[in-house]
């Protein structure tokens, strides 16, 4: 009975419940092997890797019949039973790797800067570091200037900036390639950083190509903070990629986003790498306004007021905005369900809606507040204690 409850937890992705069940079972030598394989793959997930190995031989020795190859192959254990070398909590695979080159797609985003509300003084950076090198390349070759680079796009979640990386890439007619942490991450060692040089090899193949590395603090954190070797490695694979040391980097323009820049190795904001760190702020009102317009347009609207609608949400990200038209969508979907007869969008129900929703921005300065006052060494934060108005 325990052990069903144990594999219903762990089905549903509710580890830590799984865990303190499985923990009481497998207690004794004489634990069910069905008991000792459930812990290993929860041991596996927490990344208690020897420990899994250990859990994983006491179940197959005890019963054969419940081997799970792939945990095997995750695990590094070999037909023979033997095991990978452990390396860190990660396994080293114990054979040769003969995974081939990153396949993923590039995307052509038929989107422009012209669908991006409000921003302008940003796009105006990127123009300057990515753009006019393109479309002016003679000139920026008459003074040296490389066509290529990195911008930095920090902010509070949901204010534009994978939208904006999207938009740079349609703005020159170049490819997209949007990388996530999954895309590079993997238990093996060695594997994250082949994973991360195939993607910018793969980048360097269709160039003009505007790499996006979205949530980079995960992949570029502070290596003063690691504990394990493996991670730092990672960081010097990435700063190599940057600086183009095997392979040049023209045409390349890298752009990434983070909501938490105090996590990030400094080595990144060196000039050559990530040598534009831009400030991604919640829009203003005239900004607020032309992305609601942007959201209403193609949807049943009655002469609404953009302008007084983006004086109506301070602090609106563009996800909160997008939030707006949902509520107030489905309020007018309920009505005409109830009614049979579908309304338009007016002023009155987005601000109604408006009212419902509160700004998710508050609580990102509440935290990024604190690292712009105690914790900022070279005035890198400075946009967000003028953005305040606390300088």
């Amino acid at each position: 009975m325990q052990l069903d409850l144990a594999r219903a937890f762990y089905l549903q992705a509710k580890n830590t419940q799984a865990l303190v069940i499985i923990e009481s079972l497998v207690k004794g030598k004489e634990a069910p092997a069905r008991a000792r394989m459930l812990h290993a793959r929860l041991l596996f997930q927490s990344g208690d890797i020897e420990e899994a190995i250990r859990e994983y031989r006491w179940a197959i020795e005890s019963d054969a019949s419940i081997q799970d190859p792939e945990l095997a192959m995750r695990l590094g254990i070999g037909a023979d039973g033997e095991s990978s070398e452990i390396v860190e909590g990660k396994v080293r695979a114990a054979w040769e790797d003969d995974s081939g080159p990153v396949e993923k797609e590039i995307e052509r985003p038929a989107i422009e800067f012209k669908d991006v509300g409000g921003m302008e003084s940003v796009k105006e950076e990127i123009r300057m570091k990515i753009i006019h090198p393109l479309t002016h390349a003679d000139l920026y070759k008459a003074y040296g200037k490389s066509i290529g680079g990195g911008i930095l796009m920090y902010g509070p979640p949901g204010c534009g900036k994978t939208y904006l990386a999207r938009a740079t890439a349609g703005e020159i007619k170049a490819g997209f390639l949007a990388v996530g942490i999954n895309d590079v991450l993997e238990m093996w060692i060695g594997s994250s950083e082949r994973n991360l040089h195939e993607l910018f090899e793969h980048a360097r193949q269709h160039k003009p190509c505007v790499l996006f590395f979205d949530e980079v603090d995960a992949l570029g954190a502070s290596r003063s903070d690691m504990r394990q070797h493996a991670g730092r490695q990672l960081i010097n694979q990435f700063l190599a990629e940057l600086d183009g040391v095997k392979s040049s980097n023209e045409g390349v323009l890298v752009l990434a986003a983070t909501n938490a820049p105090w996590h990030l190795d400094s080595a990144f904001r060196r000039p050559g790498r990530f040598d534009r760190i831009l400030f991604i702020p919640p829009p203003d009102a005239e900004a607020r306004a032309s992305i609601l317009r942007l959201l209403c347009r193609g949807k049943p609207v009655n002469e609404i007021d953009y302008d007084h609608l983006g004086r109506k949400t301070e602090n609106f990200s563009g996800a909160d905005l997008k939030g707006v038209i949902d509520v107030a969508i489905e309020k007018k979907l309920r009505e005409a369900m109830r009614e049979g007869l579908p309304q338009p969008l007016t002023t009155k129900d987005l601000v109604n809606a408006a009212a419902i929703l509160k700004p998710t921005t508050k609580e990102w300065f509440a935290t990024a507040r604190n690292y712009a006052l105690y914790s900022n060494q070279g005035g890198i934060y400075d946009d967000i204690l003028h953005y305040l108005k606390l300088k």
